[in-house]
């Protein structure tokens, strides 16, 4: 039987809302204080969209630590620092340390992310040992991992922010059960942006049809 502290964790990861930190690439194209504007609409809206409530417990990982108390994060959401080193270091200490149960950790930027594909992540979790949500970048938007029978480790000599992250991370996961969830797409160009700028700060998301052939649904249930 499991315990009653047994939970569905997701995480989101979060830097500080300050202009300069946040979203540098696209910064370059559309300057730093529009990517600033980006950076917090989107992450604003996509905690409220992802708050699960009873479903699984929300946190925030939060990056620099003098951030962890400000105003702009849910209350509601339970917070905890990022530890220091690269962004595989920070997910695993993640996976290694929150309390028992499936863990979903995704990134704060990206504005397709509904709780259909959070809710569809630990479906699969239910049966494969780690599910990804890949990027068209060749990294991903989303991974989480079953942690049972023990927690594996999964972000040894990965390349970040490359077109083999990945397929990097995939090479650990050796032996492991995979699952795959539909690809989206982070947004770090403004010709990127452009294609989102009308929705990407919305709470409920409309029915889009994306450049990848994919369609967004505001729809909260399994597909």
């Amino acid at each position: 039987m499991k315990s009653k502290a047994y939970r569905q964790h997701l995480v989101m990861m979060v830097k500080a809302p300050k202009a300069g930190s946040v979203k540098t690439r696209l910064a370059k194209g559309i300057g730093a204080v529009e990517a600033l504007r980006f950076y917090r609409s989107t992450t604003t809206a996509l905690a409220r969209r992802l708050d699960g409530g009873k479903r699984w417990q929300n946190h925030l990982a939060i990056t620099p630590d003098e951030a962890i108390g400000h105003p702009v994060w849910p209350a509601h959401f339970a917070r905890r620092k990022q530890v220091r080193g690269d962004l595989g270091h920070r997910m695993q200490a993640l996976f290694d340390d929150l309390p028992p149960g499936p863990v979903v950790i995704v990134g704060s930027d990206i504005p397709g992310i509904t709780q259909g594909h959070i809710a569809r992540a630990f479906h699969e979790l239910g049966r494969a040992d780690v599910v990804f949500g890949p990027a068209n970048d060749g990294g991903y938007w989303m991974i989480g991992c079953k942690r049972q029978p023990s927690v594996p480790a999964l972000f040894e000599r990965v390349r970040w922010s490359h077109p083999e992250t990945l397929n990097d991370t995939l090479a650990n996961a050796t032996g492991l059960t995979v699952a795959m969830l539909d690809p989206l797409e982070d947004i770090d160009e403004p010709e990127e942006l452009e294609s989102v700028k009308d929705w990407s700060g919305r709470v409920v998301l409309p029915s889009l049809r994306l450049r990848n052939g994919f369609t967004i649904h505001q729809s909260n249930t399994l597909p």
